[in-house]
Parts: structure tokens; C-alpha cells; sequence
């Protein structure tokens, strides 16, 4: 996007900047999320062209924060190059923040997690967005060394640009120190999608591996995926719940799964259950609860407006209560664990809510999934690379146990140490050394949320604003 704004340089033209941001930002995202079209046409039964429709019209829509920030880029930068990147730079990340949070957020893709293996360790101290930010700087830094006609120009530019990169890979760590290790087993069903609700062969199929898988002393902790027992509690077949909580209860393991809960009177929630001897700092035997905050739009609650589009789809449990942000971790074997369902974990600052009390932060993130709903897409290395940048945001081992994949344990370096074959059904052993201590980000993030982000950018923005030419600007 940069080459393409490169000679746009005065107010006039910001109509024709904003149209260049509009069409690369919707060609972008839609190559970034069009497994999307997998869920409605393939599972739900949209039809493929309103589907493929579906799916262009929310790249398109979420392309307008991209399309505003390139416009004021255009309008607002200076002709020194370096201010014309911390503005350029600001920008992508207020529109990037846009995505991400607002109505209620969907920031897959954002330039950050392509970052994960070389610049990623920035995050430990600005997070995803701080990082996708740096990264536009780089690139920014980048073009203007090539395109400089002057040569002292050129070699400043780039050496800025790769300082920035050797910065940003060599960021410093070291902020947690060891809680531990723990043995876990990760059950992945591999339950087929458009199954996995019928009454006649998905759901027996569940309760039955789940059930046996469950009965298996494979580990002193057993995580089931999202939704893996497919009804609620009191839908189950006489005994089965109970037979589950007395699992952990005899043998001294600990069990977590995902489950629907709730009632029709009540409401319902997609939860993750958690079983064990006793909860540790109560001495009794309380059953875990954990509810997902952040639901999916169309999939787990309908948005003002749209019931008429959901109810040309065939989604089971498509209408959930929200559980609150930071609630409390699961307690077993010196560890802490916190749950998040599907793509909680792409939501930094809602997980980082539980660093608030350092003594209480947890000392393992544990996802549960069911992205089945994509196929055999990239969907499912999107997710799990989504985790990783977690995991360097807050220097906490990722532990997933999904339906289809991938299901994986990850490191507190975001190094995948174990890992199962997507689309197979199997239990993935291994061991987990959980962490204590906070990074920089989950500091201030517990604290702020991405307000400092935010004000930064904004700070930027209107600062080029008060100060914006008036005339075309010389470059060099």
C-alpha cells in the first residue's frame, strides 16, 4: 500500500488515497479470512454466492478504517520522511485497533502475527498492535531508502529501517521465572463438523470418545476441546455427568471441557468445566466455571439487525450469554490456568485483564476450539500462530486442545514443543512448564487496556494535523 500513496502528496488528493487503502485493505482481508466462506456455505447452507457476497462485504466494511487512515496520511505528513513514518506508522495502527475492538472487534490477520518468529519478542513490551506498528515503520523506512534519489538519504533511511529490526528481534526477555511443570493430556475428537450437533451420530460419537479418552489415566491433567460434550448437563445420558466429576475425584487427576451450560429460562453459556479432588484454595469440591466473554458475531450471538441473516444458516447454539472479562483461573497442581475459548485468544487485552493482581496471574493459558467450522484451511495455522503472539505478550506457555487441530503445546518462548496432525483423532501428551512474573505489556495492559496505544496514536495523528502543509511537498 505504501508504493501506491508514495507520490500522493497534498490534501487534494487524500479522496484518491482513501480509495487505494479501501481496495488493497479489502483485497488483503479478504485473501486473509475467506475460509469464512467455508462455515456458511459448507456447514451452515447460505448459498455459495451470497456467501462469497458475505464474506467480501465484511472485508469491505472492515477496509474502511484502512481506507480513512490512508486518506489522512495523505492529507496530513510532512515532507521529512521520518515524520512522515511515525505518522504513517500511527495510522495503520489506530486503524488496526479499529478492527481489532470496535463492535465488538475482529483483528484476525493484523500484521503483527506475521511477525511471530523474527520481530515477535517486541510484544513482551508493546503487543500485537505495537508491533504491527513498528513493523509498518520498518516497511515505511524500507520504501523510502529505495525510492530516495539521494544516496546519503538511502543509507539513512535503511539503516534506521534495520536498526528498528535488530531492535525488535533482539528485544530483551527474561521478565517470568518457572511455577513448575505439569503433564497434560489434550484430547482432539475430530468430530465432523456437520455431524458433531446430530442426535444420531455426531453426538453419541462424542460422548462415547470423550467419555472413554476422559476414563484414561493419561495425565495428571485432561483438557477436552470446546464443546466437546455437545449437550448440556442435564440433556446427558443418566449417570454420564456424574461418572465424569467422579473420574477426577477418585483417581486425583484434573479434568477441563468444554461444554454448553445453562437453561432456556436462564440462558446459555459456552463454558469450560473444570473437575479435581478438591479446589486447592478452598479445600472443597467446587466444580470450575468458566464462561466465554467474547462471543462470535452470527455464530454465538446475533447482532442488532441481522437475525434475518442468521436465520437463512443452519448454526446450532447460536444465541450465548457473556461470561465477564478476568474471571478467576483454574487451580491444580501449583499451576493457575486460564481458559479461553476459540478466538478469545486473539483478544491480548481481555486476557491480560487477569494480570490486574500479579499473586493471581496466571501461570498457563489454556484455549479450547472447535474451528471445524473452517475445514481444513489455513484458518487453523492462522489460530495457532494467533497464540503464539499471546504467548510472547505475556511469557505464558499456550497449551490447545481443539476438535480438528491444531491441537498443541506451546512454550513460553512460542516455540511448539508438541503437536498433533490436524484432522485426526488423538490425545497429545506432554509437558508444560507453567510461569510466573508480568511482562511490561501485561502491566500496563492489566491496568489501561490499549488505551496508551491509542492515545499515542491519536496524539501522532493530531499533532500532523495541526501541523499539516498547505502546498504539495518536496520529497527526497
Amino acid at each position: 500500500m505504501i508504493v501506491f500513496l508514495w507520490h500522493l502528496d497534498n490534501a487534494r488528493q487524500a479522496q484518491r488515497g482513501a480509495l487505494i487503502g479501501w481496495v488493497f485493505a479489502t483485497s488483503w482481508l479478504t485473501s486473509t479470512f475467506w475460509w469464512l466462506f467455508v462455515a456458511m456455505h459448507t456447514y451452515a447452507g447460505l448459498a455459495a454466492w451470497l456467501a462469497i457476497l458475505a464474506v467480501i462485504a465484511l472485508a469491505a466494511v472492515l477496509a474502511i478504517y484502512y481506507a480513512i487512515a490512508s486518506a489522512a496520511y495523505v492529507a496530513f505528513a510532512p515532507a521529512n520522511r521520518v515524520a512522515a513514518c511515525i505518522l504513517f506508522a500511527s495510522l495503520w495502527m489506530l486503524a488496526e485497533l479499529a478492527r481489532g475492538v470496535w463492535f465488538t472487534g475482529f483483528g484476525w490477520g493484523a500484521i503483527g502475527y506475521a511477525h511471530v518468529d523474527l520481530l515477535g519478542r517486541a510484544a513482551s513490551f508493546v503487543g500485537a498492535y505495537g508491533v504491527g506498528a513498528l513493523v509498518a515503520a520498518i516497511a515505511f523506512l524500507t520504501m523510502a531508502g529505495l525510492r530516495s534519489k539521494r544516496p546519503r538519504n538511502a543509507v539513512g533511511y535503511l539503516v534506521l529501517s534495520g536498526s528498528l529490526a535488530a531492535l525488535m528481534a533482539g528485544a530483551p526477555s527474561g521478565f517470568t521465572r518457572s511455577a513448575g511443570s505439569i503433564r497434560v493430556a489434550l484430547l482432539q475428537g475430530n468430530i465432523a463438523q456437520d455431524e458433531k450437533f446430530l442426535p444420531g451420530s455426531g453426538v453419541p460419537d462424542a460422548l462415547q470418545w470423550y467419555a472413554q479418552q476422559l476414563a484414561i489415566d493419561h495425565a495428571p491433567l485432561t483438557v477436552a476441546p470446546e464443546t466437546a460434550i455437545p449437550l448440556l448437563p442435564q440433556q446427558l445420558p443418566a449417570g454420564y455427568w456424574e461418572h465424569l466429576q467422579q473420574q477426577a475425584r477418585l483417581e486425583g487427576r484434573a479434568l477441563l471441557l468444554g461444554v454448553p451450560l445453562g437453561s432456556e429460562a436462564a440462558g446459555y453459556t459456552n463454558s469450560v468445566v473444570g473437575f479435581a479432588p478438591t479446589d486447592e484454595s478452598t479445600s472443597s469440591r467446587a466444580i470450575y466455571r468458566y464462561d466465554k466473554h467474547h462471543l462470535v458475531p452470527f455464530g454465538e450471538f446475533i447482532p442488532p439487525l441481522f437475525r434475518w441473516f442468521t436465520q437463512m444458516m443452519n448454526i446450532p447454539l447460536g444465541d450465548f450469554n457473556r461470561g465477564t472479562v478476568g474471571q478467576a483461573s483454574f487451580a491444580w497442581q501449583g499451576q493457575l490456568l486460564a481458559p479461553n475459548i476459540c478466538y478469545e485468544d486473539l483478544f491480548g487485552e481481555e486476557l491480560g485483564a487477569r494480570f490486574a493482581n500479579p499473586a493471581a496471574a496466571p501461570t498457563i493459558f489454556v484455549n479450547v476450539s472447535n474451528i471445524g467450522w473452517f475445514g481444513n484451511t489455513v484458518a487453523i495455522d492462522q489460530h495457532l500462530n494467533i497464540s503464539r503472539m499471546r504467548v510472547l505478550e505475556f511469557d505464558r506457555p499456550f497449551i490447545r486442545a481443539t476438535n480438528t487441530g491444531s491441537t498443541a503445546i506451546i512454550d513460553h518462548q512460542a516455540r511448539v514443543t508438541h503437536t498433533l496432525p490436524r484432522l485426526t483423532r488423538g490425545v497429545l501428551v506432554g509437558e508444560v512448564e507453567g510461569r510466573h512474573g508480568v511482562t511490561p505489556f501485561a502491566w500496563w495492559v492489566s491496568r489501561w487496556g490499549l488505551w496508551p496505544l491509542w492515545l499515542t496514536g491519536s496524539t501522532v495523528v493530531l499533532l500532523a494535523f495541526l501541523l499539516r502543509p498547505t502546498a504539495p511537498r518536496p520529497r527526497g
